[in-house]
């Protein structure tokens, strides 16, 4: 695709943290450490990675929810890194994993969904207030009525819709979808996932769908990245991915997914890595899967590989593709 269709950029994104012990530093955690990729306007693209990888605080720092440490991102060709978010804030959003502790409990979900409007001053009445939002309660499928109700009064999945609704109230382009169906019952994830589709079929959204559940996300994803320890291992188109992964690390989550058929099931190798995760605050020289990579070699242990297109459109990061 041509590159003006590029909605979102990262380019050598990084977020560390510092830990304090007293006044003193001890060190630092990189949470994301140099991460590279763009999103295409309409595109889905997937995230995926074990819990601590950097997943939501790479989505975050996108969006400039938290400040990156490093990097740039660009934004419909503008380099939004420095400056003020608050027009920024129309056109990008985030669906929060948890929509118990996302919703203000103290607000009705009239206010909760309004309140975007009242930032960003749109409407001229407080009866087209309250139309633009009970047509954004109707849309993710609730009732006007449950406009003057809290919080605590709604299921999981329908908290989960109250803040699709708060997101979809500034008509976004772009929207962060941080693990949003994690919190939620299995029957529930489907009408949610359906919806999110729907949505940006009718509003042409692009998502980034962050999650841990690659079955998840191979339905909803046009592209899938993996990460590992803060950095980008691999990035493919998802049907690509999902049947040629050509990084060590995304073999062994495929592996990992269960599978209906109990023949095939039967018949599926397992790969169980050994080790633990290494500290985020002391990753490891070289490549930050070599401790637990069962082709690790010496230069594994002493270069960090770069992503780079070992096909079309996929993407690896990995010194000895050739062996998988």
């Amino acid at each position: 695709m041509a590159e003006t269709n590029v909605l979102i950029q990262a380019i050598d994104l990084k977020k560390y943290f510092p830990v304090k012990s007293a006044n003193f530093t001890r060190g630092l955690v990189k949470a994301v450490d140099g991460v590279s990729l763009s999103l295409e306007r309409g595109e889905t693209l997937g995230l995926v990675g074990e819990s601590g990888c950097g997943k939501t605080t790479f989505g975050r720092s996108l969006i400039r929810l938290l400040e990156p440490t490093a990097g740039k991102i660009i934004y419909d060709g503008q380099d939004i890194s420095q400056v003020d978010m608050l027009p920024y804030r129309r056109k990008m959003q985030i669906i929060f994993q948890d929509p118990y502790a996302s919703l203000d409990p103290r607000m009705t979900v009239g206010d909760i969904v309004g309140e975007a409007l009242y930032i960003h001053k749109l409407y001229s009445s407080s009866q087209e207030k309250r139309e633009k939002v009970c047509s954004l309660l109707d849309l993710v499928g609730l009732n006007k009525e449950h406009a003057n109700r809290f919080p605590h009064e709604f299921s999981g999945g329908q908290r989960q819709r109250i803040g699709i609704a708060r997101a979809l109230a500034v008509d976004p382009e772009f929207i962060v979808c941080d693990e949003p169906i994690s919190a939620l019952d299995v029957s529930i994830q489907a009408q949610i996932i359906n919806m999110l589709s729907d949505l940006q079929q009718e509003r042409g959204l692009t998502y980034l769908f962050i999650a841990h559940d690659l079955s998840v996300v191979k339905h909803i994803s046009n592209r899938i990245g993996v990460m590992y320890l803060g950095n980008l291992v691999e990035l493919a188109e998802s049907r690509e991915l999902c049947q040629k992964p050509i990084h060590p690390y995304t073999q062994t989550l495929l592996s990992a997914v269960p599978v209906a058929d109990p023949r095939s099931s039967r018949s599926k190798h397992r790969i169980v890595l050994q080790g633990e995760i290494p500290s985020p605050m002391h990753p490891p020289k070289g490549c930050p899967f070599h401790t637990r990579c069962p082709l690790a070699d010496a230069i594994c242990k002493e270069e960090k590989p770069q992503l780079k297109e070992v096909s079309s459109k996929h993407f690896s990061a990995c010194h000895h593709p050739e062996k998988i």
